[in-house]
């Protein structure tokens, strides 16, 4: 028998570009590395990284509803892709 009782969670969202997709804002950094001489950096891709707490009665649900939030709104399924780390915190 599942619970109904609602905890909360933390999701950390982390949303990057494809590999495939060009990524203005991570040669805009490179190249500002470069300028202040971290010649060694070869590549940068830059991200979204988002923090969400949650409350659902599992962390299933939880995880299933941060994975819609993210095909809905928070990264764009055509040029990005996303991971999502749950954690669950502490009940009041």
């Amino acid at each position: 028998m599942e619970s109904t009782l609602s905890h909360s969670y933390l999701a950390e969202v982390f949303i990057s570009l494809k590999p495939v997709v060009n990524d203005p804002e991570g040669l805009s950094i490179r190249a500002g590395l470069h300028s202040l001489g971290y010649t060694g950096v070869e590549s940068v891709r830059a991200g979204k990284y988002l923090r969400l707490t949650v409350s659902a009665t599992s962390m299933d649900e939880a995880e299933a509803e941060v994975a819609r939030m993210c095909e809905q709104l928070l990264a764009n399924p055509v040029m990005e892709t996303f991971r999502v780390k749950l954690t669950a915190l502490a009940d009041h």
